[in-house]
């Protein structure tokens, strides 16, 4: 059986933590640093966790192979801070996951700039966690175009044989393109974050959806049919 590969982006793909992810950040930088920072002049969308706490580090004159200090602290913040600010998951998102979920011919992966327990602790919140065999975060490599072959790599080592024309990287950013490109896989942009449509589309995925509400359409980019495995 020919198996597709899903990696799905969480932030702006998944789901809207409502500001939650920025709000610990700040927290952060106020542990770590000692000053209110709005993060305004950092680059935060589609970027990965450790290369902002990176952009931080350079940006206060700290050595920035210790971001997983800083992130400690916004690991900290973040489970405290998920049940106190209003986020959602994005239209359609838990209906196409038990869709795709209870396929044969399936597998559900994650392809994010989280951390892994970022990850579980945004995902865990949302009731979604569990549809996700396996990832690649930003424990892995601070450049997120690095990401993809460690994604394939976990799919190998699990024994799914997958192949670059059925691996998809779903994602809201040109970011998200630029990882399926590096690693030679296909691109789902889907307009749902804080990229716009015609932005989202100049970077030219393969396929761009306005988001994930229309299983059927979905499933058609994905190269899938809509009878189950």
């Amino acid at each position: 059986m020919h198996t597709t590969l899903l990696l799905f982006d969480i932030d702006g793909t998944l789901l809207t933590s409502g500001g939650c992810g920025e709000r610990a950040l700040k927290l952060a930088v106020r542990d770590y640093f000692g000053v209110d920072d709005d993060l305004k002049d950092l680059e935060i969308a589609g970027r990965t966790d450790t290369s902002i706490a990176r952009q931080l580090l350079r940006k206060y004159q700290h050595d920035e192979e210790k971001e997983m200090e800083i992130l400690a602290h916004y690991l900290r913040h973040l489970p405290v801070l998920l049940p106190q600010i209003q986020g959602r998951l994005l239209p359609g998102i838990r209906e196409l996951l038990e869709i795709l979920h209870q396929r044969g011919d399936v597998v559900l992966a994650l392809l994010t700039g989280n951390l892994v327990r970022g990850a579980e602790h945004k995902l865990s919140h949302y009731g979604i966690w569990h549809y996700f065999e396996f990832g690649a975060f930003a424990d892995d490599h601070h450049d997120r175009n690095e990401l993809g072959p460690v994604a394939l790599k976990r799919a190998g080592e699990r024994g799914h044989a997958v192949e670059p024309e059925r691996t998809f990287v779903i994602g809201d950013t040109p970011h998200d393109v630029a990882c399926a490109r590096a690693c030679g896989v296909r691109a789902i942009g889907v307009a749902t974050g804080g990229c716009s449509y015609e932005k989202l589309a100049a970077s030219n995925p393969d396929v761009i959806l306005r988001d994930l509400s229309d299983a059927q359409a979905a499933m058609a980019a994905f190269g899938l049919g809509i009878a189950r495995a």
